[in-house]
C-alpha cells in the first residue's frame, strides 16, 4: 500500500461511477461473488488457515471525501466454506503499539508455540522515524491481541541501505518444514531475513532479494519443494498502476527466479495486494480492488474491497494466470 506523495496525486481519478456500479452490481447475488465483504471497506487481505476454518485479516479502509488513506484497524472474518463470512470484529487498534503514532497497514498473522502472532505496518513516533513492523501476540486467531514485544520489530533504521522512509511495510511471515520462521517484507525494496523461536527478534542478517519491478504486498508460500514469492509489482516502463507478478525458489533463501505477472491491476485502485492459502483442498488467492460503493463513498485508492479469486498450477508448478472477477469462488473452478 505505497503511499508517495507523487503517486497519491496521480491516481486521484477514479474510473467512471457507472464502471463503478457494474463492477458491484454483477456481484451482490451469489455467494462467494466479489468483493467477499460489502459492509465496509477492506484491503491487504491475509488469510490464514486453522482446521476446517479460514481467518482472513484485513486492514479497515476509513477514507472520507478526498482523504486517502485512514487505517485505524485491522479486523478479522472466518469461513468454513469460502461463501459465507462471520465478521469478529476489530482485533487491534494501531494505538495499542504505544511507540506506534498511526496508519494500520497491511500485516499477516501465523500460528506457532501455540499462539497467534499477528505481523502489522505502522508508522512508528518521533523516536525512529518511518515506517515500522510491529507484532502482537494472542492465545485465539479472533484476539485479543496484544503487543508482544513493547518495540518495533523492523524499523526504517535497520534497512539503512533502502531509498525512501516507508520501505518497513507489508509483513508476510512463513514456516517452513523444517520449523525455521521467515519474515520477508518491503517497498521498492524486498527484504527477508529469519525470526528466532520466539517470534520477536530477527535472528541474524537481513537480506535484500528484490525481483523485478518489485513494488510492495509480499507474500510467501510453499507447494511441494517450491517456494513462491508473489508481490505487487509495478512496470513503470509500461504501467501505471499495480499488478500481482510472482517469484519461485529451491529454498527459503533463494536463488529466486521471476516468473512474470499473475494478474492484471485492480478495478479503480492503484494498489493490488495478494495472500495465498490452500483450504479444503484448493488453492485460492485474495487481492483488493476498488470497486464497492458504501452508502454514500465510493471506492477507490483509499476505499478498497477485498475479493478472492481459485489459484491453479501448471504440471511443472508454476502458478497460472488469475483473472480477477464479479463472480469469484461463487462460480465453479476450472480444474481442480
Amino acid at each position: 500500500m505505497m503511499r508517495t506523495p507523487l503517486l497519491l496525486g496521480l491516481f486521484m481519478v477514479a474510473l467512471p461511477f457507472s464502471l463503478v456500479l457494474a463492477a458491484t452490481s454483477a456481484s451482490t447475488t451469489s455467494p462467494g461473488s466479489n468483493p467477499i465483504i460489502r459492509d465496509r471497506f477492506t484491503a491487504d487481505p491475509a488469510p490464514l488457515v486453522v482446521g476446517n476454518r479460514l481467518y482472513l485479516y484485513v486492514g479497515h479502509d476509513e477514507a472520507r471525501g478526498e482523504e486517502m488513506f485512514t487505517m485505524r484497524e485491522w479486523l478479522v472474518y472466518s469461513t468454513t466454506d469460502m461463501k459465507t463470512w462471520t465478521a469478529h470484529g476489530p482485533i487491534m487498534n494501531v494505538k495499542d503499539f504505544k511507540w506506534a503514532k498511526q496508519d494500520a497497514w497491511a500485516s499477516q498473522a501465523t500460528y506457532k508455540n501455540g499462539r497467534y502472532w499477528f505481523y502489522a505496518a505502522v508508522e512508528h513516533d518521533d523516536s525512529n522515524p518511518g515506517k515500522a513492523i510491529a507484532v502482537a501476540v494472542s492465545d485465539s486467531p479472533t484476539g485479543p491481541f496484544v503487543d508482544a514485544k513493547g518495540s518495533a520489530l523492523v524499523t526504517n533504521s535497520m534497512t539503512p541501505k533502502g531509498t525512501h522512509s516507508w520501505e518497513d511495510i507489508d509483513p508476510t511471515v512463513f514456516t517452513d518444514d523444517d520449523g525455521s520462521s521467515w519474515i520477508a517484507w518491503g517497498n521498492r525494496q524486498a527484504y527477508i531475513a529469519k525470526l528466532k523461536p520466539n517470534m520477536i527478534e530477527i535472528d541474524g542478517e537481513i537480506a535484500e532479494i528484490t525481483p523485478p519491478h518489485f513494488e510492495e504486498g509480499p507474500w510467501l508460500h510453499k507447494r511441494g519443494k517450491t517456494y513462491y514469492l508473489t508481490y505487487a509489482s509495478l512496470d513503470r516502463s509500461k504501467h501505471s498502476d499495480e499488478r500481482v507478478s510472482y517469484a519461485t525458489a529451491p529454498s527459503i533463501r533463494g536463488p529466486w527466479t521471476y516468473r512474470g505477472e499473475l494478474t492484471g491491476s485492480a478495478v479503480n485502485s492503484f494498489t493490488i495486494h495478494p495472500g495465498i492459502a490452500r483450504f479444503k483442498g484448493r488453492w485460492y488467492i485474495f487481492l483488493h480492488n476498488g470497486s464497492l460503493t458504501v452508502g454514500d463513498q465510493q471506492g477507490g485508492l483509499g476505499r478498497r474491497a477485498v475479493t478472492v479469486e481459485y489459484l491453479h498450477y501448471d504440471k511443472d508448478g508454476l502458478m497460472l494466470p488469475v483473472t480477477q472477477t464479479a463472480e469469484g469462488v461463487s462460480a465453479k473452478p476450472a480444474r481442480k
